[in-house]
């Protein structure tokens, strides 16, 4: 609580920067135990991350695919309301969650591997890692599974009590067809740079899209290799409702591995969503997409940037949210 102005005259001046310190963290409810931390299991849970990894790493040696599912999972969890966990949760009779939203439906997977690892977690340390975290770190572990880089993930995070349907399924995240404008702006809302939205969507240098993201553009659109655009046509047929769940891969040099060949591609018009192919269309973009083509070292640095900031956007910490015990419902 403040000082009275006769109780703080009495103070030195470094006597008040201590207090003025104190009650602004009283007043915003942090604290040092709050924040997002390295070592934040290290004495609860110091065998976490190495539980994490084989399991993660199993799943992608099954299938290569799911690495870049996972890597997808974190991005439209943190999307919605800050990486809590949301995501993760199914519907019930009493309770909408966000895997029915237009970008999720039907689209994101990998949550039975995360259901894998909360099992194996919760046996070596019960009720203290979140599936907030998991998430986080799982989507690291696929990172480095496919040749892409590593980083310490910062953890702390609890689980959201709550889902968000309507921002995720009303333009939070940003969809295929999104123009330049409308990324930069979808992902300024998230705290993100523009410099950190090109990083991230260089995630596009592995997985696979459906038919229905990327049929207007191999059809409708100039801004594209003709003949690269003819031979994705062979696998999504033009009219609406005909193989609209036939997959393309998103980098088609490496789609398997992490590296820098989707900047590449996008250089000589061969991205396959419109989204992508706005990275570099003659706007502010262009240069950054140039660069990440020229120098991987560049783009894999930026990206680890771009991945840790996005984590830390408005966690749930401290007392807030819970640690579920099972990641798809509510304890």
């Amino acid at each position: 609580m403040a000082q009275s102005p006769s109780h703080s005259a009495s103070f030195s001046p470094s006597s008040s920067i201590i207090v003025a310190v104190a009650v602004f963290f009283l007043l915003t409810g942090s604290s040092s135990s709050a924040q997002l931390s390295e070592s934040f299991y290290s004495k609860k849970c110091p065998k976490l991350f190495a539980a994490v990894e084989p399991v993660v790493k199993v799943a992608v040696a099954k299938e290569r695919r799911i690495g870049a599912s996972i890597l997808r999972l974190f991005f439209h969890d943190c999307f919605v309301d800050g990486c809590d966990g949301s995501l993760l949760l199914d519907d019930t009779s009493t309770f909408r969650g966000e895997k029915t939203a237009a970008p999720n439906n039907n689209s994101v997977r990998g949550f039975e591997v995360i259901d894998a690892i909360k099992s194996k977690v919760e046996k070596l340390c019960p009720g203290v890692v979140s599936c907030a975290d998991i998430l986080a770190i799982a989507a690291r572990d696929s990172v480095v599974l496919l040749g892409g880089p590593s980083w310490k993930v910062k953890l702390g995070r609890r689980d959201s009590r709550t889902a968000n349907f309507t921002a995720a399924n009303t333009g939070v995240i940003p969809a295929p067809t999104s123009n330049l404008t409308n990324l930069i702006s979808t992902f300024q809302a998230q705290g993100l740079s523009a410099k950190d939205m090109v990083a991230l969507s260089g995630g596009h240098t592995i997985g696979r899209s459906r038919c229905t993201s990327f049929r207007n553009h191999i059809y409708n659109e100039s801004n594209i290799d003709s003949t690269f655009a003819k031979a994705k046509q062979r696998n999504c047929p033009k009219a609406s409702g005909s193989g609209d769940n036939n997959l393309a891969v998103l980098d088609v040099r490496t789609p398997n591995h992490f590296d820098n060949n989707y900047f590449k591609n996008l250089i000589i018009k061969r991205g396959l969503l419109h989204s992508d192919q706005e990275l570099f269309n003659g706007g502010s973009t262009n240069s950054l997409v140039r660069a990440y083509s020229k120098n991987g070292k560049a783009f894999r640095s930026d990206f680890v940037t771009a991945m840790i900031k996005m984590g830390n956007n408005k966690p749930l910490t401290g007392s807030k949210g819970e640690i579920r015990k099972n990641c798809r419902r509510l304890n």
